[in-house]
């Protein structure tokens, strides 16, 4: 088989958005009008539950409170002179803040801009300077780095940032304190009739998210509300999920699974979201024992080390119904351990910036099925795989393309590069590697730049690094080709880990390792070399084009 599509298999004309809309994939109403609608109907439901590790503090807004304090938030922007159009930066960790500053965009018609409190300040002034951003919400410092003086600095270089607002601590000169300017005074009260008529409509821009930049500078993907909303009522309805939604959520608000996935999907069914600001895996159950989560979603890596916290100390998981595994290949251990430990059903998900979440596997799949495919694609998504001539271990494998009423407006002053990856017919190519699962679905083979060919097969490169970076020595590992002439076919798989405390994993290890796994030994890595961390971007993709340059010289 050589395409795989949810509704055919032969590439067509792009569908009509008014079948998105004869669908439900889009609508008229609004992620705001959701809101307004649960703070009518559940006003005294909790919504969002935002754990302050540090403090050994819990921040609670009910959906009641939650529509107050967008309103106040609105009221403080429009104070700073932010008004429909433009952009507002908000660099926060998961904090109940930048959920009531994502709503109260959309209530005077802003483009939020989400960015990871570890963005670099090269990458910093890219963001802000894309998107002219008008507002930036920071912090004082984050991990030893001096985030509030950082933005402030911008502003001499940037005309367009006018404002620094600083979340808890102290301002520095020509910075404002955020909890100063946005909740000491209810000015919504003041200027409520100020903000009748601003909010965005479901089809214009509301959030600009930025792609991992593994090859270059990263991209603001522009999302409308009903591109979003398309991909999270598929998500949702994967699960049959109604009001009594509980998530819990381990990925950062500032990208699409958290945000969109996590606190979008929430308000949109009355459920509850709860998140905490720092990475503490262990932690995790806490919150699905305290706020009864009946799904958690995460990488492999945090869902490890969630399963092992449950064996060390065991905690109340009797809610928990789903385990949604994203960004990397669910392996038949921890898909066995969420269901053995954790008593919920693993599901494994491929998504990206473009689209959100593409495709999932579904309770109606076997039941160890997440750890052999990424699933089938949503209802309101097509997918197809192009033949390109490549076979893999388990068939033909091509590019994977999507296209449907999930993908997004395009990149923000990038209008040439999007439409580089955009067929006529509507199809967008992702640059990974699939093939087909047999079941109407895809397994993720890797990133076409990144392929390596045996003997006339594409190497399973993401499950290559699953499994070496499951090995007992191993944190983690990426897998790159490396031009050789004593290699077979003229390139050498070499295997990159992050070692485990002290341990030393050797060469024959990591080989003896995946041949136990049944790979085939053509795939095997013919080099080994350590690291004490791999490089990576801001949404945590592995820079292999780093690792290329600098291991291209002949090992020893």
């Amino acid at each position: 088989m050589t395409t795989a599509t949810t509704r055919g298999t032969a590439p067509g004309p792009a569908p009509d958005t008014t079948e998105y809309r004869r669908r439900g994939w889009w609508r008229d109403e609004t992620f705001l009008d959701d809101l307004h609608r649960q703070a009518r109907e559940r006003p005294h439901k909790l919504a969002i539950a935002g754990r302050r590790i540090a403090e050994s503090r819990t921040d609670t807004l009910d959906y009641a409170e939650l529509s107050a304090v967008t309103d106040r938030f609105a009221a403080g922007l429009l104070k700073l002179g932010i008004r429909r159009g433009d952009f507002v930066a908000v660099q926060l960790p998961n904090r109940w803040e930048m959920v009531a500053l994502l709503f109260a965009c959309i209530r005077i018609g802003a483009v939020i801009c989400p960015i990871s409190p570890i963005c670099p300040e090269d990458d910093l002034r890219h963001r802000l300077a894309l998107t002219e951003a008008r507002v930036c919400v920071t912090l004082p410092e984050w991990s030893g780095t001096p985030l509030a003086e950082i933005a402030t600095g911008l502003k001499a270089e940037l005309p367009s940032l006018e404002h620094v607002l600083v979340v808890d601590g102290q301002a520095p000169a020509g910075a404002l304190s955020f909890h100063g300017h946005f909740t000491a005074e209810a000015r919504e009260e003041h200027h409520g009739a100020d903000l009748d008529g601003l909010a965005l409509t479901a089809d214009e821009p509301f959030v600009v998210l930025f792609t991992s930049g593994t090859t270059g500078e990263s991209k603001g993907v522009l999302h409308s509300q009903n591109t979003v909303h398309s991909a999270v009522r598929g998500y949702v309805d994967a699960f049959g999920a109604g009001d009594d939604w509980v998530a819990a959520v381990s990925t950062p608000l500032v990208h699409y699974s958290g945000f969109a996935q996590g606190v979008l999907a929430g308000v949109m069914l009355g459920g509850t979201v709860a998140f905490q600001d720092v990475r503490r895996n262990e932690a995790l159950l806490d919150l699905v024992e305290r706020y009864g989560a009946t799904l958690l979603y995460g990488p492999p890596a945090t869902l490890a080390d969630v399963a092992a916290s449950q064996r060390a100390e065991k905690r109340d998981t009797s809610s928990l119904r789903h385990v949604v595994i994203g960004s990397a290949p669910v392996l038949e251990k921890l898909a066995a351990e969420v269901h053995e430990i954790l008593g919920a059903r693993a599901h494994s998900l491929w998504g990206m910036s473009e689209n959100g979440p593409v495709t999932m596997t579904r309770p109606t799949d076997p039941g160890d099925w997440a750890a052999h495919s990424n699933g089938r694609a949503i209802d309101a998504m097509e997918i197809r795989i192009e033949p390109s001539g490549l076979h893999g271990e388990n068939g033909l494998v091509g590019r994977l393309k999507v296209r449907g009423a999930s993908l997004a407006l395009g990149y923000h002053r990038r209008e040439e590069a999007f439409a580089a990856e955009l067929g006529a017919d509507g199809w967008f190519d992702t640059g990974d590697l699939a093939r087909d699962d047999g079941r109407d679905g895809i397994r993720i083979i890797g990133r076409a730049r990144d392929a390596i060919v045996r003997d006339g097969l594409v190497a399973p490169m993401t499950e290559l690094e699953a499994l070496i970076g499951s090995h007992p020595k191993a944190l983690e590992a990426a897998v790159v080709g490396l031009p050789s002439a004593a290699a077979r076919g003229g390139t050498a798989i070499c295997a990159i880990v992050v070692p485990a405390g002290g341990a030393q994993p050797s060469l024959d290890d990591i080989r003896a390792h995946l041949r136990a796994s049944g790979r085939d030994d053509r795939f095997l890595p013919d080099r080994l070399e350590l690291l004490p961390e791999l490089p990576k971007t801001l949404t945590g993709k592995v820079r292999k084009a780093e690792l290329r340059q600098r291991y291209a010289a002949p090992a020893g």
